[in-house]
């Protein structure tokens, strides 16, 4: 059986985050479909297609499987923002999901809350591989990168003193949290919980379906309370996307490493 060409789908659901990435692109090229643009070329001598998912979990779902089927990706690596859930999860800290749940879904009594119908999980977890490639990104990011990647005065704005990696739970819905007893409800139902976003266990249930391997990263932008509207607008245009540049960067160049037998 021939091997398939590696080729990683990026995905964001948001423009700040990949603006970088598209403009470094060697040999790029667009390609419309179903309302988006899905720029395929070469980041750090990776074969990638980069897309914009945009918010939500139905927007994440269709452009992984768009990915999957026409794009061919052989791998999905979703980067972007979170509101932070854990109790010792800061802004600015990188949360690498090892599973993913979607809080929002709840099919009582016909199945468990939860747990997805007709999958008997609630939750998908991650390629264990990518998982460490990505979190070996993120430490050497924030160990090498992060005091040239972003001025003094935006780290001093955002307080972003020694940023810290985590791995562990994510929770995705359709729902931007923004109420510290909303999330103190999520808290308590999911313990462990690092972290809330809206799309990646819709990539990770569309990934587990098609037996792709997947890997999520997320940086930490808010508290997920009753400021986080006003700081996650800011913190994308200021951080996320400088985050998201050297992430990618850091992750391409360790497997350009080693295919080579030199990372």
């Amino acid at each position: 059986m021939q091997t398939r060409q590696r080729r990683i789908g990026i995905i964001s659901a948001v423009h700040q985050e990949q603006a970088g990435l598209i403009e470094h692109m060697e040999q790029a090229n667009t390609v419309h479909c179903a309302m988006r643009d899905y720029v395929t070329g070469r980041l750090w001598n990776q074969e990638v297609v980069c897309v914009l998912s945009r918010m939500g979990k139905v927007a994440a779902a269709t452009t992984t499987a768009t990915l999957i089927e026409r794009f061919q990706v052989t791998e999905v690596l979703f980067t972007g923002v979170a509101g932070g859930a854990g109790e010792h999860v800061r802004v600015g800290d990188l949360v690498v999901a090892e599973q993913l749940i979607q809080h929002d879904m709840d099919c009582r009594p016909l199945f468990p809350r939860f747990e997805v119908p007709l999958t008997r999980l609630d939750r998908f977890s991650t390629d264990q591989q990518l998982t460490n490639q990505l979190v070996h990104a993120c430490s050497s990011f924030l160990s090498h990168d992060l005091e040239t990647a972003l001025t003094q005065e935006d780290r001093g704005l955002f307080q972003l003193h020694a940023p810290q990696v985590h791995r562990g739970l994510i929770g995705s819905g359709d729902e931007f949290i923004h109420h510290a007893e909303r999330l103190g409800q999520l808290r308590s139902m999911l313990p462990g919980l690092l972290a809330v976003e809206m799309e990646g266990a819709a990539v990770a249930q569309v990934c587990f379906e098609f037996g792709i391997p997947f890997a999520i990263v997320r940086t930490i932008s808010d508290s997920a309370d009753a400021g986080s509207a006003i700081d996650f607008m800011r913190f994308i245009d200021k951080v996320a996307s400088q985050y998201a540049f050297h992430l990618i960067r850091r992750f391409c160049e360790h497997r350009t490493g080693l295919d080579t037998g030199v990372g």
